[in-house]
């Protein structure tokens, strides 16, 4: 089991390594992986042509571009029609007439006596066989002129059972020719089964018999259904730059038969694997690829200096793509039916809504634009109506999710995009000059449907992304707020001073945060988590003391100090026990940085006669580290100035602005903000921010009189 975890941990480690900062070659790698998926989308496409319905009237000239053949379902149906000609009237012994017969003949035998004086070596048994063996043969026997036998020989059906004669008139008995009963000498009395006798007397009751025929449809039709289904079909060949169809001309479906050969001879022609082809798909990625890192280049450069960033980012645009080209496969190549249903395919909101709540409004922005155009000019669809669709559906999208702060929103805003959409369809549908009711509703609910499948996928997508590559979205940071966590619960009972005094420092931290443009949410909501490190022993902190009793004066100051420090180390492994985002964790881990324990510090000097080389000032400071971020930076200063305000006196805004510009020029000498990336005018910001924060949250009320009672006369 240990080492399981050690593997798991370090598989941990090398992931959160790999999504570093820097790394230049696994970022290239990145590009490269984007340049190659990118080439493959625009190169392996569908041939995109006009989209024509059948029963519509054609609006404009449609040529052909270049030479093919369509199946030319007219001229085969002529040629079907042609060789069924040749089959004639198909008849049959009427099975009535032939059971009465056979019946007659049995009768003859069981009443009467005289056929054993005439057939002296055959037997009852016998004479039975052979009757049954003749009423078989005649009930499957069929009967045709030399063209229909000939036809059925030349299609390779069986004739067996038919036989050479055409009655002259149906409504008459006949007497069936001695052709057709010497075959049924052959058939049914094998040499050997029946004695020449027996087959003679059998044989002549039934042929001397006068038959009645009758037409046997389905014969017919089966024969005719074989020789038309064994007709190829037959092709109509064109040439590049005859008309296909022209304007007025109602669409049929011989015109689409020829609207999907000439996009298969143009697939063809094409040639996916040819040099040419490899390298004009290869120049158009890399064209739109070195255009999208000039983009980054000058408006977020950040982007480009983050291998989590940019691997999140090409993540979202490869799993569009999949998204759009699985569902041209499925309309175009797999139910070709359904591309007239599904005409507007709602696609890139998918990317913006992921890209806005993962990346930023900014970038989203910029994907929905370059997706819909990349996805646009590929996609075997109407350009100009997919363009126009998802540009404004994106655009709206990233309107109204930019306030998204929980999971379950993704349906209601995805539900305002479709419903902003409804106008567009409608537009679409009236600009075409043929407004048909069922198709309006058929495109709603297909672009229903898309948007549904949408907010499916991004519900399902948006936690694993977050997990992977460890981004902190307002959707998880809303749901960190909860004071039903078992954490902060635990906190607000065991600690309440702390807990108290994270949701004041989370106040000042969110204010301070959003005057710099920093993330203000998670300042808030990692700064309730940032001390938990104090549930272990929460009576040996300052705010939650009762009683005026300090344990400390137990304690030598190096004891002291060891448990204050301990909260952050004890801290982190209570978060990573309860799972909390490693952006918390390193919250906890750099809230003091590595400052000073400086009363407790000041406190052994003390004891030590002030001599400092007795004293070792490492044991006094936190394990680190220092601040990396800004928002990390940001809530190290509302702790230190939130704890230290509660000391002053007098809460004015001069006190304020004193003690403030105390304890961050302190921090800024003791370099806990060297590597926190703040600005000296971000910090001045900061400063301002928090004492405005402070003077307001910190004011005193007007001291009311007391009521005096009243005496009482």
């Amino acid at each position: 089991m240990k080492a399981m975890k050690g593997k798991s941990k370090e598989k941990k480690i090398q992931w959160k390594e790999w999504l570093g900062e820097g790394h230049f070659t696994k970022r290239l790698t990145v590009v490269i992986l984007f340049f190659i998926t990118l080439a493959l989308f625009l190169h392996f496409r569908e041939v995109r042509l006009d989209v024509i319905e059948q029963g519509t009237i054609a609006e404009r000239y449609i040529i052909a571009h270049v030479d093919f053949e369509f199946p030319d379902e007219e001229a085969t149906l002529v040629i079907k029609q042609q060789s069924v000609r040749d089959i004639g009237a198909i008849y049959r012994i009427k099975e009535k007439q032939l059971r009465q017969i056979r019946f007659d003949f049995e009768s003859y035998l069981l009443t009467r006596s005289d056929w054993r004086d005439k057939l002296k070596q055959s037997t009852f048994d016998e004479l039975y066989r052979g009757a049954d063996a003749i009423e078989e043969i005649l009930s499957h026997a069929r009967f045709t002129n030399s063209r229909t036998l000939q036809k059925m020989k030349d299609y390779g059906l069986s004739t067996e059972d038919y036989y050479l004669y055409t009655p002259e008139n149906l409504q008459e008995p006949t007497v069936l020719p001695r052709s057709f009963w010497n075959k049924v000498r052959e058939k049914a009395f094998v040499a050997g089964n029946f004695s020449t006798e027996t087959a003679n007397f059998v044989l002549n009751s039934f042929e001397n018999q006068t038959w009645t025929l009758q037409q046997d449809s389905t014969s017919e039709r089966f024969i005719r259904q074989v020789v038309q289904d064994k007709v190829p079909d037959q092709y109509t060949p064109m040439r590049a730059g005859e008309r296909i169809i022209e304007p007025g001309e109602r669409v049929t479906g011989r015109h689409l038969a020829m609207l999907q050969a000439m996009k298969g001879a143009i697939a063809k022609e094409r040639n996916p694997f040819a040099i040419r082809t490899i390298f004009g798909s290869l120049l158009l990625s890399l064209l739109f690829t070195v255009l999208s890192i000039i983009y980054f280049r000058i408006n977020h450069p950040k982007i480009l200096n983050s291998l989590q960033k940019m691997t999140l980012l090409v993540t979202i645009v490869i799993l569009t793509l999949i998204f759009a080209k699985f569902s041209e496969y499925l309309l175009v190549n797999k139910a070709t039916y359904l591309i007239d249903i599904f005409r507007f395919p709602i696609i890139v909101p998918f990317a913006a809504i992921l890209i806005l709540v993962l990346v930023g409004s900014e970038v989203a922005l910029f994907g929905s634009a370059f997706l819909a155009i990349v996805i646009g000019v590929t996609l075997a669809i109407d350009h100009d109506r997919f363009l126009i669709l998802n540009l404004i559906a994106s655009w709206v999208t990233i309107l109204f999710a930019r306030n998204m702060h929980k999971r379950k929103e993704v349906f209601s805003v995805l539900a305002k995009v479709w419903l902003t959409c409804i106008p567009v369809i409608i537009a679409f549908n009236l600009a075409q000059n043929v407004f048909i009711p069922l198709q309006l509703i058929e495109d709603l609910v297909s672009s229903f449907i898309f948007i549904t499948i949408i907010a499916l996928f991004v519900i399902v997508l948006l936690p694993l992304l977050e997990s992977i590559f460890h981004v902190m979205t307002d959707m998880t940071l809303m749901e960190y707020m909860d004071p039903n966590n078992e954490l902060l619960r635990r906190l607000s009972v065991e600690a309440p001073g702390t807990y108290q005094h994270c949701l004041v420092v989370g106040n000042l931290a969110e204010i301070a945060a959003r005057a710099i443009g920093a993330n203000g949410l998670f300042c808030r909501v990692a700064t309730l988590y940032h001390d938990i490190g104090k549930l272990f022993n929460p009576h040996y902190f300052t705010e939650n003391q009762l009683g005026g009793f300090n344990i400390h004066q137990l304690l030598t100051p190096l004891e002291s100090t060891q448990v204050i420090i301990a909260h952050v180390p004890e801290g982190e492994a209570l978060a990573r026990k309860h799972r909390l985002p490693q952006s918390f964790i390193d919250i906890i881990r750099e809230h003091h940085g590595t400052t000073l324990v400086y009363y407790f510090y000041h406190k052994q000097l003390e004891q030590m006669g002030g001599e400092e080389e007795k004293v070792d000032e490492k044991l006094f400071r936190y394990p680190g580290p220092k601040p990396h971020t800004k928002e990390s930076a940001i809530i190290m200063l509302s702790d230190t100035v939130e704890a230290a305000s509660r000391s002053l006196d007098e809460i004015s805004e001069e006190a304020l602005q004193a003690m403030v510009d105390k304890l961050v020029k302190e921090k800024s000498d003791d370099n806990q903000l060297d590597e926190c990336q703040l600005t000296f005018e971000e910090l001045g910001l900061v400063k301002k921010t928090l004492v405005k924060t402070l003077s307001i949250t910190g004011h005193l009320r007007v001291k009311y009189p007391e009521k005096k009672k009243k005496e009482s006369e």
